[in-house]
């Protein structure tokens, strides 16, 4: 397993079914739209990759704030379904962790629905600890 961070459009188009596992309220071409759109505020994103099959994907920022500093906020992270408990996960998870690093952050954040138990599981042997509650008014 191989992590790369995807710049062309050929490996947009390429991750983008796993990637609609967990943003399914979109389509192929409204969800590379919404990709590049959030590309030019430094949105980023990185896929495990194995015998030419794309197995999880990651989308990410680096910025700060003054709570965290520095940090790789997570705001999308999927492995492929038929592909989950085989190692992709973790094998994304340290590469986010070394790349944050790499970069100058300080922590690693992300959220995750109050539903997604599985998840949640996941992140807890991962390391994360759950350290707050997010709010949000979705209809503005």
């Amino acid at each position: 397993m191989r992590v790369y961070i995807a710049g062309t459009e050929q490996e947009l188009k390429r991750i983008a079914p796993v990637l609609l596992e967990l943003r399914d309220h979109y389509d192929t071409e409204s969800l590379l739209v919404r990709i590049r759109q959030q590309q030019r505020d430094g949105y980023q994103l990185a896929f495990v990759e194995e015998n030419g099959e794309v197995l999880a994907v990651a989308g990410f920022v680096i910025t700060s704030k003054l709570a965290w500093g520095r940090h790789l906020y997570v705001d999308d992270l999927v492995t492929a379904a038929e592909r989950r408990s085989r190692g992709a996960g973790h094998c994304l998870m340290n590469w986010l962790r070394q790349y944050a690093v790499d970069n100058g952050c300080e922590q690693l954040h992300l959220d995750s629905g109050v539903q997604r138990f599985r998840a949640h599981r996941f992140y807890l042997r991962e390391g994360f600890d759950i350290n707050g509650h997010h709010f949000a008014i979705t209809e503005l």
